[in-house]
């Protein structure tokens, strides 16, 4: 499913379901041994997620520890991004050399809980969700929020400074209030970010956008962000 939203250069890897034969090193189980069994089983799965998604690009497993706002720390060498929902678990990863960074997001396509779209959304952003028809084959609010952690996911590794939801104002192509045949089925379009708060990149530039792809999806909306290499600025 992600798949579909990535470049050549990212491998992947999912699953709609508990991984049975997922195991855990040391380090790892020390995180969740005293989580509950669902968190537990989520926290593991996405790691052998992305351990399929290292051995395709040629690397041994390794564990995938937290870093700094529970950013995973990989490999020298190696950029990527795992998420998790209900029904839902997958890692992309890419070598720095082909890829700067890459941020993924995964959610329930349901309506987001009371109050959580007005915390998250800058007012063009609301009134885009809000002008949903009934027809509208994504729910927009929960795309938005989706989007919003993509970008994150992406900025947080990329830069290491926080970014609040309202600092990203985000636009989507592929979503119309007048999409016929009703909710579900497989919907997917792009999505752009301005960056409210630009910072200067590796390479010296502004960050300033991303862009982006989304779909939904068996009842899942994902969204990811892969960011070309960086090129410092010639003199």
């Amino acid at each position: 499913m992600i798949e579909a939203l990535l470049p050549a250069a990212a491998t992947a890897s999912e699953s709609f379901g508990p991984d049975g034969s997922a195991t855990l090193h040391p380090q790892e189980e020390a995180l969740i041994a005293r989580s509950v069994p669902k968190r537990r089983e989520e926290f593991t799965t996405v790691r052998a997620c992305a351990r399929r998604a290292l051995a395709q690009l040629g690397l041994p497993p390794s564990p995938v520890l937290p870093g700094r706002r529970n950013a995973p720390r990989w490999p020298d060498g190696v950029v990527g991004s795992m998420t998790h929902c209900d029904g839902y678990r997958a890692a992309v990863l890419a070598r720095d050399t082909d890829l700067a960074m890459i941020g993924i997001d995964a959610e329930p396509d349901l309506p987001l809980p009371d109050g959580v779209l007005e915390s998250i959304a800058l007012p063009g952003e609301l009134a885009w969700v809000r002008a949903a028809g009934p027809g509208s084959r994504v729910h927009r609010d929960r795309l938005l929020f989706s989007a919003k952690e993509a970008v994150y996911k992406t900025w947080f590794p990329l830069l290491g400074t926080e970014l609040d939801f309202d600092e990203a104002d985000i636009s989507f192509t592929g979503v119309s209030s007048q999409d016929s045949g009703g909710t579900g089925g497989r919907a997917q379009g792009t999505f752009t970010a301005r960056i409210l708060r630009p910072e200067r990149g590796p390479d010296g530039r502004p960050v300033n956008s991303f862009t982006g792809r989304w779909l939904s999806d068996r009842g899942i909306v994902v969204t990811a962000i892969t960011l070309p290499p960086f090129h410092p600025v010639t003199p």
